[in-house]
Parts: C-alpha cells; structure tokens; sequence
C-alpha cells in the first residue's frame, strides 16, 4: 500500500499574533459540532481513499491544537485508526504554544499516541516576543520545553523566527544558543515573512515598522546554519534542522511531493494530479460537512509539467533531488534542458552532486528561490 500523510487543523486560538496568517479564530464556542465534522469528513475520504494507503503520517496544525481537551485529539485518533490503516510506528505531531501545556496534559497525549511535540517559542528575547505579541515569556518557553522532556516526549520541535525589527546578530545568537542548551532534536527557523492581510503587513505599510534587508536576512540565515550544524543539527530542508534520526517525516513527505489528506478547516489535499482546498469559515465548514460530508470549497487538476516543476522544487528545496529518480518518474527532458544550469551552479558552489544525487550548499540555500525560478 501507499503511503499517506494526514494533516488536521484546529482553528481554535487564544490570541491572533500580528504577522500570522493562518486561520484562526478566538472562540472555542462550535467546538464540539467541529470534532463531530472532522469525524464525517475523515469517513467521507476514508471510503475513497482507505484501500489504496496507509497512513504513517498525521500532523495537528493550527491555530492552537493543545488548547483543545486530549479527549477531542484521541477522538480524532480513534476516527483515523478506525477509517484508515494507520502504521503502528506513525509519526504522530501536535502543535503546541508555551503556556498551554502542563505536565499532566504532555503525559495524555503521549498516552493516546501523540509521538512528537511542535512547540511555537519563536524567540527568547523578551523585547523580541511583545513586539511579536506572544503571550508568553522566556522563562515560560524554557519550561514548557522541559515539561515535555519530562513528560518523556523525545522528539521536540521548536519553533524559531529571525530577522525580527530592531533583531541584532548578537540577540539571534543567543536565540540559538537557549535553543540548543535545551533538550530538543529539531529546530524550525524561520526569517519574519510580511503575509498580506496580517496586522504587521499594515505596520509596515503604514511605516511604523521598518524590516531589514535581504543582505542582512541572508547574514542571519548563513549564521543560523552554521552555528546549528556546529551543534549537531543537521540542515535537511530551507528552514528546518534536526539531529540525527530526527527528521520530521510528516514535513518531509511534502517536501519529497508525496501524497496527503487535509482535515478540518483551511486544510489542503494533494492525490495523484488532484489538489483541493477546504473553506477556511468554520461556519461553512460545518455546514459543508454536515450537507456533503465533505468541505472542499475548490480543486485543481495539475498538468504534468506542473507536477514536474513542483516536484523539482520541492526535492531541490529539502534533502535534494535524485535524478535517476527524476528520470524514472517525469523522463530525461528536464535534465537535458538544464544540464549546462545545473553544472555552472556546481561550479559557482550552490549545488553539491554525488552519485547522481543534486542538492543545495549552504550558499545555494541563501538564494534558492532565485536559483529555482531559473530552472526551464
């Protein structure tokens, strides 16, 4: 069988911070008539799809999905386990944001199955989190990371963001240096991104905050990759470091252009040349669910030179891209047309081959957006 990754989103938030983009909202009233719609919503696919894969995958986004009780995230469980095959050893991944986890709730969700912890701590600088408008503080990351290495989580995220306003190198390398002095296998760094439509977007318009420029974001970046790889954290993707053994295998499958199930509000799906999108409104959700017994508010066939350009990118942008496999999968056009690119950036030091296998340097991460538009 397959192999198949789910991802479900929570909407439910305490608090919008000013640069997400995400949808979220800060009501928790429809909460239960939501878990009852993700519940038709996982049967409805699972009589399309549940013979044809097996799950080894699911991801809880958000919003805030350790807001919501562990009795809710287990009923979601049960409804995959009991609608799909789910591999006894999934990688199963919870979002949480400092402050909404005790001890007690780490050891629930560790009980019903929950396997890996994503913690938002973005920064430990208390300037840097008011100006974010976390509701956190440092000491409050710094324990809840404990609590659940305590609990007995091993494998912990944590999220981080950089080039910050006001963001001075001095300040992001203590950043790091908190985040490697705590027991966590993977790190999430992330240069601030202006979303349009978030309250920072309009601050920026509006000229009450200045961001600083790609030269020095780069110099951030540079920094941020080699100092984690001084202290065991491996680069396997963009943003994401982890030591050994501890990729996540959920982030990955997107990266490596696998196939995925999106549940709940905003998700998105991806099967075979097939992507759709879910309504973002809870309301419609529900409604749609409770009408259809699904919420897909838009779909898109992909061409295959499509599929071939996101799947490029995607392994380009992660681990790497195999040709043999490239071959194999889309034919040799695309590497015939791109041979004397691809060996003037070996030359220059953006890419690195080896047995037949392309990936970015750390120079070539710097600008791979710019490297991949290139690409024909």
């Amino acid at each position: 069988m397959n192999r198949l990754s789910i991802y479900v989103h929570i909407p439910f938030c305490d608090h919008k911070c000013i640069y997400c983009d995400f949808y979220s909202i800060l009501s928790a009233e429809n909460e239960e008539k939501f878990i009852d719609s993700l519940k038709k919503e996982i049967e409805h696919y699972a009589g399309r799809y549940s013979n044809q894969y097996k799950v080894n995958t699911i991801y809880f986004g958000g919003g805030t999905p350790s807001l919501i009780d562990a009795k809710h995230i287990e009923a979601i469980l049960n409804s995959i386990a009991q609608c799909f095959a789910v591999d006894g050893e999934a990688e199963i991944t919870l979002e949480a944001n400092p402050g909404t986890l005790s001890e007690s709730k780490l050891k629930e969700y560790l009980r019903i199955g929950v396997t890996r912890i994503s913690i938002g701590v973005q920064s430990f600088d208390e300037a840097e989190l008011k100006f974010l408008t976390r509701i956190h503080d440092k000491q409050t990351a710094i324990n809840t990371v404990e609590k659940a290495a305590k609990a007995g989580f091993q494998n912990i995220n944590i999220d981080l963001i950089f080039n910050i306003p006001g963001q001075t190198k001095k300040k992001w390398k203590s950043n790091l240096k908190h985040a490697v002095s705590l027991p966590v296998n993977h790190i999430s760094a992330y240069s601030l991104i202006l979303e349009r439509g978030t309250i920072l977007n309009k601050m920026v318009l509006d000229g009450r905050v200045k961001i600083s420029g790609a030269d020095y974001d780069a110099d951030l970046y540079n920094m941020t990759i080699d100092f984690l790889a001084a202290n065991s954290f491996e680069q396997y993707e963009v943003s994401n470091f982890a030591k050994a053994g501890a990729y996540s295998i959920h982030n990955l499958a997107y990266w490596q252009h696998k196939e995925y199930l999106g549940f709940g509000t905003a998700a998105h799906s991806f099967i075979g040349d097939r992507r759709w999108w879910n309504f973002s409104s809870l309301k419609m959700y529900i409604s749609a669910v409770n009408t259809s017994a699904n919420a897909a508010a838009g779909s898109e066939s992909l061409s295959e030179a499509e599929l071939l350009d996101e799947y490029v990118m995607l392994n380009l942008r992660s681990r790497g891209l195999n040709l043999a496999e490239l071959e194999l999968k889309y034919g040799g056009r695309w590497i015939s047309n791109n041979s004397k690119y691809i060996n003037s950036l070996i030359e220059k030091g953006f890419l690195a081959k080896s047995n037949n296998f392309i990936k970015f340097t750390k120079q070539g991460y710097s600008i791979c957006d710019e490297i991949l538009s290139k690409f024909t």
